[in-house]
């Protein structure tokens, strides 16, 4: 492969795997504006967000199997395709619900997107270079939250919401193109795998049954779950409660995300002097004490603007410690299924982050009270499950480092 190919090559599954992050972040600063549009809340427009978590969950219990049984490029047409036909809808959407409904849609044709960009780095590169693609894709991913919510903010300002739609189709069909011409096929059918549903269920019940999946897993899930709860409460807090505009919104999101990206980072040296389940209990527990100042200034009302992005921050940089490590565990009992366990782990974290981000638009009331009740609540609930469930791990596996760099 020449080296114009390899990095060619990496463009495209890059851009696959930042369809799903784009299509969440670009179109949060029109929150207002959609709701204003259709004539109903921002809290209701955030639940166009929890449909669009719920489809992806879905997507990655759906596409796994798929790509197993077909190849990887017919499941990935058919995502795409129907990403472009429902964002047509999207941006022609005139009521709150049509809209809802159209985001789950959305989210099961971009996860066909992320999910075969993970599989064919394995089918394509030489096992010596996924690393080191995988860091690539990984750096595509952390510039998502970055870049998507300023552009978005800036197209809302200037052509209205509905170019956010029309933004993420062009991109959809830039995408499929590429596909359809420049992405070979890395995986040949497989006529012998099984698409019947009990023997998916059976494989996705014996990774559960094991204490230290569903330990980590469910952990990871709770602490990933205020993440959720801040994307889908900041527009409202931000721009309604605190009256920034949403050029403004779009930079406070880009800033935040720091706070993610720089402490998945800072975990890479904890790593070198610390096993990966000392750093989760750690890390959650200062999430957890985070949470309840969170919590009570919130009811307060003792902190402005400052202190809330404070608080916040705070927040994103335990996520960003506890995710990887406690993903990485509840992965490392697994060799031969690994791929089963990843993509349950992966429906888990989406659909608790699901609920999170539901729960958030149940608030009336538009206030940092709303984000900072559901944050505690998984906090503590995180912490407690992550108490009780190591009691029945009978030996803790701990996971690849080297791998833990890279895939988190």
């Amino acid at each position: 492969m020449t080296r114009k190919r390899y990095i060619f090559l990496i463009l495209i599954l890059g851009l696959l795997t930042a369809l799903s992050p784009f299509s969440i972040d670009m179109y949060l600063p029109g929150f207002p504006a959609i709701a204003k549009a259709l004539h109903t809340t921002t809290a209701e427009v955030a639940r166009s967000l929890s449909s669009f978590f719920i489809g992806l969950a879905f997507g990655q219990l759906l596409y796994g199997p798929l790509m197993d049984r077909f190849g990887r490029k017919k499941p990935l047409y058919f995502g795409l395709a129907l990403y472009i036909v429902v964002s047509v809808g999207c941006f022609s959407a005139t009521s709150i619900n049509t809209l809802i409904v159209l985001r789950f849609m959305q989210a099961i044709g971009a996860c066909a997107a992320g999910v075969a960009a993970m599989a064919m780095v394995r089918d394509i590169f030489p096992v010596k270079d996924n690393a080191k693609v995988f860091a690539l894709l990984v750096l595509v991913l952390g510039a998502s939250p970055m870049i998507a919510p300023t552009v978005g903010s800036y197209l809302t300002a200037a052509f209205g919401w509905q170019s956010v739609f029309i933004m993420l189709l062009s991109i959809a069909v830039l995408m499929l193109i590429a596909v359809i011409f420049a992405l070979p096929e890395s995986y040949k059918a497989d006529t012998s795998y099984s698409l019947k549903p009990l023997p998916i269920i059976k494989s996705f019940l014996s990774v559960f049954t094991i204490p230290q999946f569903y330990t980590y897993a469910i952990t990871s899930s709770l602490a990933f779950a205020g993440l959720f709860a801040y994307v889908a409460g900041s527009p409202a807090v931000f721009m309604e409660y605190f009256h920034v505009n949403g050029k403004v919104y779009g930079w406070i999101f880009a800033f935040l995300s720091i706070a993610f990206i720089g402490s998945s980072q800072l975990n890479n040296v904890l790593l070198k002097y610390f096993r990966s389940e000392r750093i989760v209990i750690v890390a959650l527990i200062g999430q957890a004490i985070v949470a309840v100042l969170y919590l009570v200034e919130s009811y307060n009302g003792w902190f402005g603007l400052s202190g809330t992005l404070a608080m916040i921050f705070l927040i994103l940089c335990g996520v960003g410690i506890i995710n990887p490590n406690a993903s990485a565990l509840s992965l490392a009992p697994f060799s031969k299924n690994a791929g089963t366990a990843s993509s349950l782990m992966g429906a888990m974290q989406l659909g608790i982050g699901a609920f999170a981000t539901y729960s958030v638009s149940l608030f009336t009331t538009i206030s940092p009270l709303s984000m900072a009740i559901i944050i505690f609540i998984s906090s503590i609930i995180a912490l407690c499950i992550l108490l009780i469930g190591r009691h029945f791990i009978v030996e803790e596996i701990e996971p690849d480092k080297s791998a833990m760099h890279v895939g988190h």
